[in-house]
């Protein structure tokens, strides 16, 4: 049985509201031994709040996504800061740039990216780290904010020369379903370029579903299908590669055993 740590989850998405419960209390028969529930809009945070409390192997981070970085203030502001002293919150994040989408004007997502930050290190967090098609503008920013500057680079898609410029800040990169993609090139690149001891395992979940089940909602149950494919990539067996990156995980994190 695999050691397993889902390191980016959304079980607070409305997809999961039919059968919630039933998929959390389903995860230690897939080895599944901790997931951290990660709330994208500080507005709707109470519904990783209640995972926290509910389960004991559910932990949370809180910050405002750059899609919806439009709506963020300086009242959300105190608000995430109110929510990240909760025990269970281990980071600030999701945060970061989504030039893809174009959801929140880049110079808003800009300004709010560079905000959360600062209170990330204020509070001496983590930070979970949002990045597409933006490394450019991202990396002149971690740079500007690089004191105390630590955490993951979520679902990373950049190349191998700026994850090792992130390997130099002091961030770590979590891995998801992407990997077991037919056209998986980029990140199985870094993935074979990066230390061991820098590599998380996520899911994305409801999104991001490895193969075979592409099409289908994911879940955290998912997950071991990842460790195989990195495990894979690395040249060790997936119980190897589990226990690393579960302790990995914890490290990031600073969870104790």
């Amino acid at each position: 049985m695999l050691k397993l740590f889902d390191t980016h989850a959304h079980l607070n998405d409305e997809a999961f509201d039919a059968d919630r419960e039933a998929v959390i209390e389903s995860l230690a028969e897939y080895g599944v031994d901790r997931v951290i529930d990660v709330a994208c809009d500080v507005r709707t945070v109470d519904k990783t709040i209640e995972l926290l409390e509910k389960y004991p192997f559910i932990y949370g981070t809180a910050g405002m996504h750059p899609h919806d970085a439009s709506a963020m203030d300086n009242s959300l502001m105190d608000r995430l800061k109110q929510v990240l002293s909760l025990k269970k919150m281990l980071a600030l994040g999701e945060i970061g740039l989504d030039y893809h989408y174009d959801f929140s004007p880049r110079e808003v997502q800009r300004k709010w990216f560079a905000e959360q930050l600062e209170l990330a290190r204020e509070l001496d967090m983590p930070v979970t780290l949002h990045i597409r098609e933006a490394f450019g503008d991202c990396m002149d920013i971690l740079k500007a904010h690089k004191n105390g500057l630590r955490g993951v680079m979520h679902c990373y898609s950049g190349s191998v020369e700026t994850a090792y410029e992130c390997l130099d800040l002091g961030l770590a990169f979590s891995f998801g379903g992407a990997v077991t993609f037919k056209n998986a090139k980029k990140p199985i690149e870094v993935i074979e370029k990066l230390p061991l001891e820098s590599l998380l395992l996520e899911t994305d979940c409801p999104y991001m579903t490895p193969v075979p089940y592409r099409g289908k909602r994911n879940d955290p149950s998912f997950i071991g299908l990842v460790a195989e494919r990195i495990a894979e990539v690395k040249g060790m067996s997936a119980e190897e590669l589990s226990e690393v990156t579960f302790n990995n995980a914890n490290r990031v994190f600073e969870i104790g055993e």
